[in-house]
């Protein structure tokens, strides 16, 4: 489990077919082969690991759903090791289980903010709310606003320091995982035995208007 909180910036030293190498310092820190670490939202096993640098493996699956398999030598990307039991929730509960990828679709200035627009798939839409939770690249974002087939969050300039998300240009693509509330909620609401039906939820404030 994470909090989409990057803890730094971390580049690809090697990238093979089924096995990236990593170079990184904080996430080293107390790491032991087993370990997990999140690589731009996407958690993955530490295989072996040195004073500057650690391998993963990457799985058919996970190239499928993600960006990895795009990763170069010289690439940049999102780190965060799996929280600790009584560690600070900074962000929200992050699996590090992609659902899918997104593409940049815009980037406008507000004040001191970037607003960074994504558009996803519908399988993913279904499941994003104005003011619900997103992790992008493994970044934990607050959705700001929402169309048919994209979401807006704003990136703060600490945000765009400490991660990935400030270098990212139109096109590129991210990974998404969306709040598992929503996706156990809506796994809920499909399965009449579990007695959570849309009114339910509407009764105690779960959902709330039309857009939900």
């Amino acid at each position: 489990m994470f909090t989409g909180i990057t803890e730094e910036i971390g580049t690809v030293a090697a990238a093979a077919a089924n096995r990236l190498v990593i170079n990184a310092g904080k996430v080293l820190q107390n790491t032991e082969c087993g370990h997990s670490i999140a690589v731009n939202g996407v958690c993955l096993t530490v295989t072996a690991f040195d004073s500057r640098s650690f391998t993963v493996d990457l799985m058919p699956e996970t190239l499928r759903r993600t960006n990895l398999g795009r990763l170069r030598p010289g690439s940049r990307v999102n780190l965060e090791r799996a929280l600790a039991l009584g560690g600070q929730v900074g962000g929200h509960l992050v699996q590090g289980h992609v659902d899918d990828t997104g593409t940049v679709a815009a980037l406008s200035p507000e004040g001191e903010a970037l607003l960074a627009s994504y558009a996803a798939p519908p399988e993913i839409m279904r499941y994003i709310v104005p003011r619900g939770f997103i992790a992008v690249d493994g970044v934990s974002l607050t959705v700001v606003a929402k169309d048919g087939g994209s979401f807006r969050v704003s990136l703060v300039d600490f945000t765009r320091r400490r991660t990935t998300l400030g270098s990212r240009r139109l096109g590129d693509m991210v990974n998404l995982e969306v709040d598992m509330i929503a996706k156990y909620v809506s796994q809920f609401m499909q399965t009449p035995a579990g007695g959570v039906t849309s009114a339910l939820l509407r009764e105690h404030g779960f959902i709330t208007g039309e857009g939900d």
